[in-house]
């Protein structure tokens, strides 16, 4: 070493690179962390939907459910018609559930049950419609994005 020149222990491009490697890191679990919460979970052992007088047990890989009012003219009788990919869960805004048939599960809940599931989902517009998916047991995930249908007959195209 020349007389009069001191190597820095720490360098200004090592203090870069260890600022940079840091920032990535947690960019990466800022985006993971927000891409992982962007769908939501229902377990359906802690909240209860009646399917007309027993408590629905899902046992399907995967559900469309939809959420709508029946104040709307001609709503039930377009569900009762929809054809899909996936069994189709109908749980109308007012819990009024008519028999279901081989297209559709039409559910009611309590109001507790009734307003978690809105606040949950973000529920703001009827009809709404999404997809879950089997997580375990009596766990499902959200699927797909929650989306308002301008009219129930998108339904036959899936989701």
């Amino acid at each position: 070493m020349a007389a009069g020149k001191t190597k820095s222990l720490f360098s200004l491009s090592a203090l870069l690179a260890s600022f940079f490697g840091a920032a990535m890191i947690a960019a990466a679990f800022a985006y993971f962390n927000y891409k992982f919460s962007e769908y939501k979970f229902i377990d359906f052992s802690q909240w209860v939907f009646y399917q007309e007088k027993a408590i629905f047990i899902p046992d399907e890989p995967y559900y469309i459910v939809v959420f709508y009012s029946s104040k709307t003219p001609g709503t039930v009788e377009k569900l009762s018609r929809a054809k899909a990919s996936y069994p189709i869960i109908a749980i109308d805004y007012y819990q009024k559930a008519p028999p279901s048939n081989a297209n559709i599960i039409f559910l009611r809940a309590g109001t507790d049950t009734s307003l978690k599931f809105i606040q949950r989902f973000n529920i703001y517009h009827s009809p709404t419609v999404f997809t879950i998916k089997k997580n375990k047991d009596t766990l499902y995930k959200q699927d797909s994005m929650i989306r308002e249908l301008d009219t129930l007959d998108g339904l036959s195209a899936g989701i």
